[in-house]
């Protein structure tokens, strides 16, 4: 991030980066990659899956529909500032246009964009950011977690509000706080059409007032919700915004599983442009008659970023679980290359970092500021996470899956689990080991499917439980489950964030991110050295660090990635000549061609 401010002065940035400077600096004009003539108009049409019964995403009740996001603005509402699609850690200006902060990152002060109005015409005014931080801070566990350590926010004129900080030396957090979505205020402290007033804390299908690129058109509760764009947006020439958000109409269309959505996709109509997350289907599937009739086409965009961290997350709440030496027991029955070979046709890369892509996955052993970081915490950490390189079971050689086996085996003995009768019991007790995988499409049976079956070999009372959207979403919320697959999103300035993936305190927040329920206090200490890390070389080691901790913990089962994004789309789009490496695709920088549009129409695409 740029420099601060010192005593008795104030230097205001419009662009923020914490690695580095963006490219752009404070004279952005719009993304490199964008057509700023790109024109507006036409259909986006897209597939959402489950159901929906909420506009307002902040809340733990409810399920929001699709367009609306529950850390950002989605479609509807602006945030201070937006992230960048094409530089890490890197946001722009959007409802402020420029922030400050003090050499010790003490506080930020945001100044609002004069021009930023609800969609009612009023301004959007500094009432509304400090309403928005206390409420959303006040309803949102999400919220409440990634800014705990701003104690309030102060209108310091009618343009300014400062965030004023408990701690100093968080580097992150004066950037952060251009994530926070702005409300409209007026509207939700004013009436329904019911004559009641508004409450945030519940679930609502009123649609909501806005001030982003879009606003609801229409909506069939749980299976449609269409938006459009809003001719007079008054953010169109922000420089973020310019060449993007070219769509007229927005519509998501409900689906109940990934095969109906699938068959809609190769019929047309439902869903122009697919984001392909099916090995099966990108290897076997395209072969039906609007691709090979050139209606369909598809393509391969190389990212430049770190992996997401998919895994198969244990939950320690859950006795059986909390051993780490049961946990490492079923790391070692995880047969990633069968898995691989037999139904993810060859095109998967096994993840092995918490941290996956780039300079923030440890590896080796530890060393130099990452090894003086943990020396404070060796009594507390496995003896073998300083003299071993951690390394995942590779069922590649000759005789692995017995000398898997066996080790899980002899390491559940370790645990108090015994073979009787061919099946895994406890010792003591006689309760058979179980593990259930909660899912609720037919993708999760073929994630855990042979997971399972390996499971069985060893006498695991082992089984896939399938349920609707829904019930997984409250499932989940209330961390009732034994497994589960976990997609956990970082980035390449890991901070705040943490928190809510692994620290003690979030452990049993409903709808926090630890999933696998950790409390461990050297998971605590390594979380707060991440956030308080003074610079780049700090954060580096300290990232290694939680990496390996997590890592030797066996919390989750590390799954797989794709260094690519695999697309497919009806071919009605115009596609800038270039597409952000960092983000793999824009898809926002698309726009409809008209004739091509009216083309695919011709041809029956959808009948």
């Amino acid at each position: 991030m740029s420099a601060g401010a010192g005593a008795g002065e104030r230097v205001w940035h419009s662009t923020a980066s914490l690695i580095g400077e963006s490219r752009y600096g404070d004279d952005f004009k719009h993304y490199d990659h964008v057509n700023p003539d790109a024109p507006k108009g036409g259909t986006l049409s897209s597939a959402a899956f489950g159901t929906f019964d909420s506009f307002n995403p902040y809340i733990v009740r409810g399920s929001a529909a699709a367009g609306f996001a529950n850390l950002g603005g989605g479609l509807i509402y602006d945030t201070l500032m937006e992230q960048a699609v094409d530089e890490p850690s890197t946001s722009h200006a959007l409802v402020a246009e420029a922030f400050s902060f003090p050499d010790d990152y003490s506080s930020a002060i945001y100044r609002l964009n004069p021009k930023a109005r609800w969609h009612d015409g009023k301004p959007v005014t500094v009432e509304d950011v400090i309403w928005s931080f206390e409420t959303l801070t006040e309803h949102s566990q999400l919220y409440s977690r990634y800014y705990e350590n701003i104690v309030e926010a102060v209108a310091l004129n009618d343009r300014e509000i400062e965030f004023r900080f408990d701690q100093t030396g968080n580097r992150e957090l004066p950037h952060i706080i251009g994530d926070l979505v702005v409300l409209p205020k007026h509207w939700w402290e004013g009436t329904g059409p019911d004559g009641e007033k508004r409450d945030f804390s519940q679930p609502t299908l009123e649609p909501p007032l806005g001030s982003g690129p879009y606003r609801i058109k229409s909506f069939e509760t749980g299976s449609e919700i269409v938006w459009e764009r809003v001719p007079d947006y008054w953010g169109a020439d922000v420089p973020v915004k310019i060449g993007r958000e070219n769509f007229d109409i927005r519509r998501y269309v409900y689906f109940r599983d990934g095969v109906a959505e699938w068959e809609a996709f190769k019929k047309g109509g439902l869903e122009d442009i697919r984001v392909e997350r099916r090995s099966q289907f990108w290897a076997q599937g395209y072969d039906f008659p609007a691709f090979e009739a050139g209606m369909v086409v598809r393509g391969t965009f190389e990212r430049d970023a770190s992996e997401a961290m998919q895994g198969f997350a244990i939950n320690t709440r859950r006795d059986r679980f909390k051993d780490r030496r049961v946990r490492r027991a079923l790391n070692l029955l995880f047969d990633f290359e069968t898995v691989n070979r037999t139904r993810l046709y060859g095109l998967r890369t096994r993840t092995d970092s918490y941290f996956e892509g780039g300079e923030l996955a440890s590896s080796d052993l530890p060393e130099g500021k990452e090894l003086e970081i943990l020396e404070k915490h060796r009594d507390s950490l496995p003896p073998e996470l300083f003299t071993e390189t951690f390394s995942l079971p590779d069922y590649s050689v000759p005789g692995a899956q017995r000398t898997n086996q066996r080790m899980a085996f002899r390491l559940f003995k370790q645990a108090g689990w015994i073979s009787r009768d061919g099946k895994l019991v406890n010792e003591k007790t006689g309760e058979q080991f179980k593990v259930e995988y909660l899912g609720s499409s037919p993708t999760d049976e073929i994630i855990a499917g042979q997971f399972v079956e390996d499971m069985r070999r060893l006498g695991i009372d082992a089984s896939i439980r399938l349920v609707d959207r829904a019930q997984e979403v409250n499932r989940l919320r209330s961390f009732d489950f034994d497994m589960t697959t976990v997609v956990l999103l970082q980035s390449l300035s890991p901070g705040n964030e943490q928190r809510d993936f692994w620290s003690s305190s979030a452990a049993d927040e409903p709808d926090s991110r630890n999933f696998s329920g950790i409390t461990d206090p050297v998971v605590d200490a390594l979380v707060d050295e991440v956030i308080f890390a003074k610079d780049r070389e700090t954060l580096v080691a300290a990232t290694h660090a939680l990496d390996r901790v997590l890592l030797w913990g066996y919390y989750y089962i590390p799954q797989w990635h794709t260094p690519e994004v695999w697309l497919a789309w009806w071919d009605k789009f115009g596609i800038p000549d270039t597409q952000p490496a960092y983000a793999g695709a824009d898809l926002e920088s698309w726009w409809v061609i008209p004739e091509k549009e009216a083309a695919l129409t011709a041809a029956g695409a959808g009948e």
